[in-house]
């Protein structure tokens, strides 16, 4: 009986850890690409993602806003949790920071150009798809930013399509 016992752990050990284990391979080492977005006008960012282990992940990524009212330069990090829903299909969610700067080019405020640069910080929350059998990734996603400027010390929503190159 406590042979029995013994495989019988040893099975259920053994079907847990390759659990574990191809659940953790769902992450690509690294991906590149794009990430495009609006958030008071459109802007894309140019986004990089590296594995961490398990299923986390740091995503970095750097861009271009521009409107009729402003143009500006954003950098954007950001550490993430992955969850596995199914068939490809991922949820993560993470916590981040950036620097901004903005030129306002607003020529209804007086002939007043204005300019500021500032931190923020960052949540996200999205879902992605991967593709099987090639390493494309697409993401949809919601980035609620605090910014804490002179100026830019509101609340803005970045929503964003991304799709990246895996390697």
């Amino acid at each position: 009986m406590i042979e029995i016992m013994k495989k019988v752990l040893l099975l259920v050990g053994f079907i847990v850890s390759s659990a574990l284990t191809i659940n953790a391979q769902d992450i690509s080492e690294n991906a590149i690409g794009l990430r495009l977005g609006s958030d008071d006008g459109f802007g894309g960012e140019i986004s990089y993602q590296r594995a961490l282990g398990g299923n986390n992940r740091l995503e970095i990524d750097l861009g271009l806003r521009n409107s009729n009212n402003y143009d500006g330069f954003k950098a954007t990090g950001l550490y993430q949790w992955l969850w596995n829903i199914e068939g490809g299909f991922n949820w993560y969610a993470g916590v981040g920071a950036g620097l901004a700067s903005y030129s306002d080019n607003n020529k209804n405020n007086n002939n007043n150009d204005f300019s500021e640069t500032f931190v923020f910080a960052a949540g996200d929350i999205g879902i992605e798809y991967n593709f099987p059998n090639t390493p494309i990734l697409l993401s949809l996603d919601y980035r609620p930013e605090f910014g804490f400027g002179d100026r830019y010390n509101d609340f803005g929503n970045d929503i964003a399509f991304g799709i990246r190159y895996q390697f």
